[in-house]
């Protein structure tokens, strides 16, 4: 990964963690997560509104009254202000990355989906210290998903969003070939 995309993805989070938690104290997490996924299909379905937003052709007060006039009364004072702070800071470009961040980690009421593949089948009692460790070292809730991956050979995989922990003897195995590829005898 690039330094420019870990820049970015940190701004994303940054920014979205920020709207969040401004928007659940005045509008609720659900209205927030509900009011990005509207806007998620507005900009899908009128991609003309997001190029607008991000190019030069229309001045600072012309993209706020674009974005009053296409968000309406559909969506919250708060969500609209968001959208503008992003066009005042010139971070409007990161919108999309922001509206799927937010979708993906708080659309189950604050849980984030995590895919736990294991390769064999675990006891509930394991599974559910796994889910504790993980929920107390992000310090988040999540929705576990459970996915039976005999390829893994042994060990666990945990996705969440775009972070993958790998505990897997799959993994082990080709860093310790990498390894011997690199020695020279």
């Amino acid at each position: 990964m690039k330094y420019s995309e870990i820049k970015d993805e940190i701004v994303v989070k940054r920014y979205a963690d920020a709207f969040i938690g401004y928007a659940k104290e005045n509008i609720g997490l659900e209205k927030a997560v509900e009011d990005f996924k509207n806007l998620k299909s507005i900009i899908r379905d009128n991609p003309e509104f997001f190029r607008l937003l991000c190019g030069m052709v229309l001045g600072l007060g012309e993209k706020f009254s674009l974005v009053e006039k296409v968000l309406g009364a559909d969506f919250s004072q708060e969500t609209k202000n968001f959208l503008k702070l992003l066009l005042e800071k010139e971070r409007i470009d990161k919108l999309l990355d922001i509206t799927e961040y937010i979708r993906v980690t708080f659309s189950h009421a604050g849980e984030e989906d995590v895919l736990l593949k294991i390769s064999f089948p675990l006891e509930l009692e394991t599974i559910k210290k796994i889910e504790d460790t993980l929920e107390r070292h992000f310090n988040r809730k999540f929705k576990f998903y459970i996915d039976l991956d005999g390829s893994l050979l042994g060990g666990l995989q945990v996705i969440i969003g775009n972070t993958v922990i790998d505990g897997s003897v799959k993994r082990r195995l080709v860093d310790l070939k990498e390894k011997l590829m690199t020695v020279r005898v």
